[in-house]
């Protein structure tokens, strides 16, 4: 029976929402596992399972699989995420609905549950900027950004103190802020023995920190989504009267009907709307989350001045490798001579942007020349925006697992040149057939490394 901190629970009285003994009983359950499709790469049939009430591409499973073993998950076709942070996309939906050639950012984004999602609630004509400030944490996210597909999705390895050299720049900023983590103790028995009152007072600190630096990056107008997976006031009631007392803001309610679980809240001070989520109320972990508008008057950064660059010097071979129904540029990298594309409107946020952040991945690299032959990037494999008219070797699920592995699966095309493999209609990488043999150009970083033997 799991112990929680008795500190936790003696904060926890009073809060809206706080059933101790109900509370106590669901940490001594299962969590609950739960995926959110890729609305641009959807399987039929793939997963079966009962629907996220606040999010349509969210379903709950029965067991967990191994997610390894399964080519959809490597092919982007849905993202494991939890499903009470899957409430991120329905605040999202309802207050930019029908908004369209947005900015967005989220700040602390990896390892990437909330971006993908974002991703799929936004026009080709707007951009997300994905960011986390630590390293490793920005090359997950970069990985996951890249699964998912999306062309108008960058990556960047920020301190949020740099947003502060964009002013008035975002429509929206996500700010899942690094917090005590009591929300996730029923998934984490570490999170509970490194709980205690000076985590929860340093984590408040760095949200306040985090959020002032971020600040002036939000236009007037524009909206912040502050969330945590903490129960404790301190980072979640407190922190949004600390941020009306700071900054010129008003609250904003989303729609949320009783039968969900989600328990309506408000800040003790200014009683700004809020939304908690307890494991004995809803079939997911602890989560708050908030929406606020900036109305105070923000100055706005200026515009970058561009000149869009001339396809006649992209090579043909990148050009051709994309479908979209919107005009592309194309941006060389000086070192690895790849070509990246990008909407054609994005071309200004590009150079506006490179002079104060520092990129991970910034639109969908198509490849780089080498010699008379082309070398398409694995993430172009990856792109919801890959002309299939190209040649495409389609595997079995033991096949794809064995190409996902770097072994030999048993199949080489017909004809010579480059293929895309592909599971369900779904890329998964890159071969080269070579007539009696092929060459897998899976990048080793992306492979498989279980032991797969049992599967077949």
């Amino acid at each position: 029976m799991k112990q929680l901190p008795e500190e936790l629970i003696r904060q926890l009285q009073g809060i809206t929402g706080f059933d101790e003994p109900a509370f106590c009983n669901a940490h001594n359950r299962s969590g609950i596992t739960s995926i959110r499709y890729n609305p641009k790469k959807q399987i039929e049939g793939l997963i079966n399972g009962a629907q996220v009430p606040w999010c349509e591409q969210g379903r709950y499973l029965e067991q967990r699989p191994v997610f390894t073993l399964d080519p959809a998950y490597h092919a982007g076709a849905y993202y494991v995420q939890e499903a009470s942070s899957m409430f991120t996309g329905h605040v999202f939906s309802h207050i930019m609905a029908g908004k369209t050639g947005i900015r967005v950012l989220d700040l602390c984004a990896a390892p990437g549950g909330k971006s993908t999602h974002i991703a799929g609630l936004l026009d080709a004509d707007s951009l997300l900027i994905s960011n986390d400030v630590i390293r490793n944490r920005a090359t997950i996210l970069e990985e996951n950004m890249t699964r998912w597909g999306y062309m108008n999705t960058w990556v960047t390895c920020n301190d949020p103190q740099s947003f502060s050299r964009l002013p008035g720049y975002f429509d929206c900023i996500i700010v899942d802020a690094p917090c005590s983590g009591s929300g996730l103790f029923r998934k984490d028995d570490h999170a509970i023995d490194e709980w205690n009152e000076n985590l929860v007072k340093l984590c408040a600190e760095r949200q306040q920190r985090i959020i002032a630096n971020v600040y002036p990056s939000l236009k007037t107008g524009g909206v912040l989504i502050y969330a945590t997976c903490s129960f404790s006031a301190a980072e979640d009631e407190q922190m949004l009267d600390w941020m009306r007392t700071q900054f010129d803001l008003s609250g904003i309610t989303v729609p949320c009907p009783d039968d969900w679980g989600v328990v309506q809240s408000a800040s003790t001070e200014h009683q700004l709307p809020c939304y908690r989520f307890f494991p004995d109320k809803v079939q997911g972990e602890g989560f708050f989350i908030a929406a606020l508008r900036k109305d105070g008057e923000q100055e706005t950064m200026k515009p970058a001045r561009y000149k869009v660059p001339d396809l006649k010097n992209v090579p043909k071979a990148a050009t051709e490798l994309f479908k979209t129904n919107y005009p592309l540029s194309y941006i060389k990298h000086a070192v690895t001579g790849q070509y990246a594309a990008i909407n054609e409107l994005h071309f200004g946020d590009h150079i506006a942007l490179q002079q104060k952040l520092y990129f991970r991945k910034t639109g969908t690299i198509a490849g780089a020349p080498a010699g008379k032959d082309w070398v398409p990037e694995h993430e172009m494999a990856l792109s919801c925006y890959l002309d299939r008219s190209i040649s495409v070797l389609n595997l079995e699920k033991d096949q794809a697992l064995k190409f996902l592995k770097k072994e030999d699966f048993g199949t080489i095309p017909d004809g010579k040149g480059w293929y895309l493999i592909s599971y369900h209609g779904l890329g998964l990488g890159w071969i080269k057939a070579l007539g009696n043999r092929i060459n897998n150009y899976l990048p080793k970083s992306w492979r498989i490394r279980m032991d797969i033997s049992d599967e077949f």
